[in-house]
């Protein structure tokens, strides 16, 4: 449409919400940005993957990003009939899973 995407973002951990907005080169890049702003993670995206997982024009997509950080390497995977959101979900399931020590360092072993 000619506009810089944005996004608003709404993290609630232990009952504490914070708030963030970001501007990205697509809404993708919006939505991470506005996350990192938050958590500020440092974690670097290897991969941004989509796929459908169902048919039809209100098909769920199956978004799966890996990110690393200080060597370790993470997948994260997200559902939802809107990208954005399953993208936000896969992003932060894997940022959840770089700040777990029981996770596998390299997730293709």
């Amino acid at each position: 449409t000619g506009e810089t995407p944005h996004a608003q973002v709404v993290i609630s951990e232990g009952g504490r919400e914070t708030r963030s907005e970001s501007e990205g080169s697509g809404p993708v890049d919006a939505v991470f940005r506005a996350i990192e702003t938050i958590l500020g993670s440092g974690a670097e995206l290897q991969l941004f993957s989509v796929n459908a997982i169902t048919s039809g024009t209100d098909s769920q997509g199956e978004v799966t990003v890996r990110l690393q950080k200080s060597g370790r390497i993470v997948n994260g995977n997200g559902a939802d009939t809107d990208i954005v959101v399953a993208s936000a979900k896969a992003y932060l399931a894997a940022l959840n899973k770089l700040h777990s020590k029981l996770e596998r360092a390299h997730p293709q072993v």
